[in-house]
C-alpha cells in the first residue's frame, strides 16, 4: 500500500533525513521510534506531502503503486481524508479553535465519509462514547485538557476510513487505561485491511501496536525489523538505552531539604465555567519543595495548575502566598508546547522578549538549552518548524531563565523519548535543587511520579 525508497529530507545542504525505505502492506503496521527530533514527524509529512519550506525532498514514496511524491500540491490533497488521514502530533494543530468537539468529528463523518445526516450522527455519539468524551460536545479545543483534545482529534482522523492512517505521538498525554483503549482504537483499521504507521516514544506503545518497526537516530535508521524482536532483543545501543530509560528504572530522585515556605493552598476547588473539578485541597509549598499530580485526562490537573497561577480564579477555598514570592516568582510549563509560543514570532525574538522583560542575560537560556540538547541554532526558527520535543525543551529553558520559585510543570516532557525525558527531568531536579525551586509536576506517569516528587496526589 505504501512504499518509501531512500527519503531523504534536506534543509539547504545539511540532511534532517534519511535515506530511509520501508514498506507497508495492507492489513500492516510499522512503528517509528527514536530520539525527539530525529525526523519522525518528517517521515508522515513527507507521505501528506505538508513538508514545510524551505525543506527539500528526495526519494520515491508510493501509495497504491502511484508515485505521489510527483504529484501536485491539489492532486495529493485529493487523497486527504478518505484514503490517507494524518493525526499531527499537536491538537492544536489538528483541529479548529473555533468549533465544538462535536461539530468537527460531525463534519469529519457527514463531509469527508460522505455519510448522511442521521448516520453522520450516530457515528460521532458513537465516537464520544468510545472514547469517553462525554461533556466535551459542545467544548471547542481550547476549553478541553490536552488527553480530551487528542481524543477529539483521532476521532476526527478516524472518521472517513481512510486506507493509511499516519498517527503521530496519538497517545501522549492520556492515562494508562485511556491510552489503552486509543491502541485498540488504532489497531481496528487493520481489521479493515487498511495501513497504519505509529509515530511513538513509548516502548509500551510500541510493543502493543506490533507489526514491523524503524529506530531513528541522528535522521538515520539504526535498527528495523520485527517490533516485538527488535525490542526484545535489541542489536544497537541506542535501542536497547532507549528501553533502559523507562520511568520504572530510574533511581528514585533525592530529597532536598525544604526551605522558607512560598504558597498554600486551603481548601481549593478549580473549576471552570462555574463546574468544579476537584474536591477541596490543601496543600502547601516550600523552597525546593516536588510535588506531583496525577489522574485521568479531564479531572483537573492542568486547570489547578492555572488556577495556583491565578489565570483562573478559584471556585473555593484560598490561597495564600508568603511575602518572598512575587507574581513573576511563578512560571507554568504548559502542556501543548505550541500554545505557549506565538505562532509568527521566532523562537530567538519570544526567548529575547522574556530576557528583556525580566532583566536576564539571554547567556542564561543558551547554557540551559544545551544542557536540554538543543541547538541555538532552532532559534531562528519559527515556532511551527521544529519538533514537538524541541519546543517543550524550549518552553521549559524559557521558564528557567527568569529563575522562578515555583515552577508549574504540566506534562513538561510528553513529546520526549525516554533517553531525553530522563536528562530533562534530572536538570529540571538538579536545577530546583540549586535554586531552592518547587515544583508542582502533573504527569499521567504514576510511576515517574513516585520516582521524582516528595509526595503524589491523585485526582479522579
Amino acid at each position: 500500500m505504501l512504499g518509501v525508497k531512500s527519503l531523504v529530507v534536506n534543509n539547504g545542504p545539511t540532511t534532517l533525513l534519511g535515506p530511509v525505505s520501508f514498506d507497508v502492506p495492507a492489513g500492516s503496521a510499522l512503528v517509528i521510534m527514536g530520539e525527539t527530533g530525529a525526523g519522525k514527524s518528517l517521515i508522515a509529512q513527507a507521505v501528506m506531502g505538508t513538508i514545510p519550506v524551505p525543506l527539500n525532498v528526495g526519494g520515491e514514496i508510493s501509495f497504491d503503486s502511484t508515485r505521489i511524491d510527483q504529484l501536485s500540491k491539489k492532486e495529493i490533497e485529493l487523497l486527504w481524508g478518505n484514503h490517507i488521514a494524518s493525526l499531527p502530533q499537536e491538537p492544536w494543530r489538528a483541529l479548529s479553535p473555533l468549533a465544538s468537539s462535536y461539530q468537527q468529528i460531525y463534519e469529519s463523518h457527514r463531509y469527508v465519509a460522505a455519510l448522511d445526516p442521521g448516520n453522520a450522527a450516530q457515528c460521532t455519539d458513537a465516537d464520544f462514547e468510545s472514547l469517553n468524551l462525554q461533556g466535551a460536545h459542545n467544548k471547542r479545543p481550547g476549553e478541553l485538557s490536552g488527553g480530551m483534545g487528542q481524543r477529539v482529534a483521532i476521532a476526527a482522523a478516524l472518521a472517513a476510513r481512510a486506507r493509511l492512517l499516519l498517527a503521530d505521538e496519538p497517545t501522549k498525554g492520556l492515562d494508562e487505561d485511556r491510552k489503552e483503549a486509543v491502541i485498540d482504537i488504532l489497531k481496528s483499521v487493520l481489521h479493515r485491511q487498511a495501513g497504519l504507521v505509529v509515530i511513538t516514544h513509548d516502548v509500551s506503545v510500541a510493543k502493543s501496536v506490533g507489526g514491523k518497526i524503524l529506530v531513528l537516530k541522528d535522521g538515520a535508521v539504526i535498527e528495523q525489523g520485527d517490533t516485538i524482536d527488535v525490542l526484545t532483543h535489541p542489536v544497537h545501543d541506542y535501542t536497547r538505552e532507549l528501553i533502559d530509560a523507562n520511568p520504572s528504572r530510574w533511581d528514585v530522585t533525592p530529597t532536598v531539604e525544604e526551605g522558607k515556605p512560598l504558597l498554600t493552598l486551603k481548601k481549593l476547588v478549580a473549576g471552570r465555567g462555574g463546574k468544579a473539578l476537584t474536591k477541596p485541597l490543601d496543600l502547601y509549598f516550600s523552597q525546593g519543595r516536588r510535588v506531583a499530580v496525577t489522574g485521568p485526562s479531564g479531572t483537573g490537573k492542568s486547570t489547578l495548575l492555572d488556577t495556583i497561577a491565578e489565570i483562573i480564579k478559584p471556585l473555593s477555598g484560598t490561597i495564600e502566598r508568603s511575602a518572598i514570592i512575587k507574581q513573576t516568582d511563578i512560571q507554568k510549563i504548559y502542556q501543548d508546547p505550541p500554545a505557549a509560543f506565538a505562532p509568527h514570532v521566532s523562537l530567538r525574538n519570544s526567548l529575547n522578549d522574556v530576557a528583556k522583560l525580566h532583566d536576564v542575560s539571554r547567556l542564561m537560556v543558551e547554557e540551559y538549552l544545551d544542557q536540554l540538547g538543543v541547538s541555538t541554532h532552532l532559534l531562528n526558527r519559527l515556532p511551527n518548524a521544529v519538533s514537538g520535543g524541541e519546543l517543550q525543551r524550549i518552553a521549559i529553558a524559557r521558564a528557567l531563565m527568569v529563575k522562578p520559585k515555583l515552577i508549574l510543570a504540566d506534562e513538561p516532557t510528553s513529546r520526549l523519548d525516554p533517553i531525553t525525558q530522563k536528562h530533562t527531568m534530572k536538570l529540571l531536579a538538579d536545577v530546583a535543587s540549586a535554586h531552592h525551586t518547587a515544583v508542582l509536576l502533573v504527569t499521567h506517569d504514576r510511576t515517574l511520579a513516585n520516582k521524582w516528587t516528595d509526595e503524589t496526589i491523585f485526582l479522579d
